[in-house]
């Protein structure tokens, strides 16, 4: 899920993942030596096994939005998700006694982020997998590398076009068109319910950007934002889901469990352990974990929903992660240089 972050942006957005993983943030200054020992406390679990946890969770995310929706509306799914979140970094928060921001500008800044990075694609997420698998929701959600890095080539200075940056995006929406079988005319393809997970996965680096612009450098911790964006994302959906879907008229216990997971696994506690992990090993290997959600996605799908998958389905997000990696990929060649200047 992502998340707003409060520190300097490196030169490209994140990779989105269903639940896209955070911004890039910047490692925390180190402590002095006499402090060391005790602020450097080795974490229980070796990263790696938060890694492939957290690449489970988020992977498994789109089952547990197409599980919901069989109980509930969309919005209330999303409504549901958002509320379990928000109470498990609530939690957090209190437990490492951070503060709400202030400043009226900071929680505008806030209520922009959690529309575009929570409550919008979140909502849309759960509309589409109403007419298309999670299967093609998980792969669609893929793309947000590619909007991010033609978004930013236009809206952010600092990011320029390149050769690479230019080949990875023709290479990835090349195999969007492959995954859609745009060679069959997207015959059998629901047209509505895919440009509905497009558009959500579009909405992760436009709330990037946004953050970046607005809320980079403000001084505040990661968590600190965090939690309050959730917050605010949940409140916007309570004005929201009563208007459009009501209130549940029953509670299934399946889709139940699902929405609660849905909200307290792949959105609360998926948040932490991605924050611990760009903050142990560094933003750019902790956002790899872009790269294994549509595979355990389309497995999940697959083996536990029993959704059909066609050949053009597995190329084509592989053609689409190839393309989101060369994107965020920089030559060898210059980056030494680059350390050697340095």
């Amino acid at each position: 899920m992502s998340t707003a972050t409060p520190s300097r942006p490196s030169a490209s957005p994140s990779p989105a993942a269903c639940d896209a993983p955070l911004p890039a943030v910047s490692r925390p200054a180190p402590a002095p030596a006499a402090a060391a020992p005790a602020a450097r406390r080795r974490p229980a679990l070796d990263w790696r096994v938060r890694f492939a946890g957290l690449s489970l969770i988020w992977g498994f995310s789109f089952l547990l939005i197409k599980v919901g929706t069989d109980g509930f509306a969309p919005f209330q799914v999303t409504f549901g998700r958002l509320l379990f979140g928000t109470l498990v970094l609530a939690v957090a928060m209190a437990v490492k006694r951070e503060r709400l921001p202030r400043g009226r500008r900071t929680w505008l800044h806030l209520t922009v982020a959690a529309f575009f990075l929570n409550a919008a694609p979140f909502s849309l997420f759960a509309y589409a997998e109403l007419t298309i698998p999670s299967t093609l929701a998980g792969i669609c959600n893929a793309t947000s590398p590619l909007w991010g890095m033609a978004l930013s080539m236009v809206a952010l200075s600092e990011d320029r076009p390149t050769r690479r940056r230019v080949a990875g995006l023709g290479l990835g929406f090349l195999g969007v068109l492959t995954v859609l079988g745009a060679w069959q005319g997207f015959h059998g393809l629901d047209a509505k319910g895919t440009a509905m997970a497009l558009l959500a996965s579009l909405c992760y680096p436009v709330g990037w950007i946004y953050v970046r612009r607005t809320l980079a450098g403000s001084g505040h911790s990661s968590l600190s934002l965090i939690g309050p964006q959730l917050g605010v994302a949940t409140l916007q959906l309570a004005l929201v889901t009563p208007l459009f879907a009501g209130f549940p008229s029953s509670f299934p216990m399946v889709p139940l469990l699902a929405v609660a997971a849905l909200g307290a696994l792949g959105t609360g506690l998926a948040v932490l352990v991605q924050y611990g992990l760009v903050n142990e090993v560094g933003p750019t290997t902790a956002q790899m974990v872009t790269y294994f959600i549509p595979v355990i996605a389309t497995t999940a799908g697959v083996a536990v929903l029993g959704e059909s998958l066609s050949w053009n389905t597995p190329v084509g997000a592989a053609v689409v992660l190839a393309g989101a990696a060369l994107t965020q990929s920089r030559p060898r060649a210059r980056a030494k240089g680059r350390a050697r200047a340095q």
